[in-house]
């Protein structure tokens, strides 16, 4: 493209004239004043990335330990304290299967399982989703009382009824003292998930 050749200006008094006439070319021209030369300033957005906090422990398995990490985030349980559970129920073992019945990492009764609609207790998403619904709801209905929410989930909620604290069973007691000795907390605040995300340092 060619642009008009400007005058030559030989007096100041053409000044004026001058640079309404450089206006009006660099504005119909878009040379000067074009997107192409004006700068834009870029958002810089920085993309959220989900992690698990390096203070929660781990598998062995990354896939079980994201599956762990966010069932309990649906659910507003400290994952700690899951893996707590399923390490004395299973060590971490999805194939598990007790003398009674218990299947899988978090050792479901067929009932329970049942109750938190989990109808293969042998799949390890099913299982870790039931499981830890089951401790949401132990901890809600005996307060955050991380103790009585342990007896109810080994011993049934029915018999800490009944004995209106820890059964008299030393499985049940063994089973008490060695997870509340590994998640180091005898009260589990009832939250919301968005609170116990930020509770228990979830996004980090």
């Amino acid at each position: 493209m060619k642009f008009p050749r400007l005058l030559h200006l030989r007096s100041a008094k053409f000044a004026p004239f001058a640079l309404v006439s450089l206006f009006c070319l660099t504005n119909f021209t878009g040379f000067l004043f074009g997107p192409m030369t004006t700068p834009v300033a870029e958002a810089k957005t920085r993309k959220r990335v989900e992690r698990i906090p390096a203070d929660i422990p781990v598998s062995g398995d990354c896939d079980l330990d994201w599956t762990i990490f966010r069932a309990a985030k649906r659910a507003g349980v400290d994952p700690r304290f899951v893996h707590a559970v399923i390490q004395q129920e299973s060590r971490y073992d999805a194939e598990a299967v007790s003398p009674v019945g218990a299947r899988g990492l978090m050792q479901l009764m067929p009932a329970t399982a049942k109750r938190f609609h989990c109808d293969d207790s042998a799949n390890t998403s099913c299982n870790i989703e039931a499981g830890t619904k089951y401790l949401a709801w132990l901890l809600k209905r005996f307060n955050g009382d991380v103790k009585l929410a342990l007896a109810g989930y080994n011993a049934g909620e029915g018999s800490v009824d009944k004995y209106q604290g820890i059964p008299p069973f030393t499985e049940t007691q063994n089973y008490v003292n060695k997870i509340v000795s590994t998640y180091g907390k005898t009260f589990h605040p009832i939250l919301s998930p968005e609170e116990a995300s930020i509770a228990f340092n979830l996004d980090e």
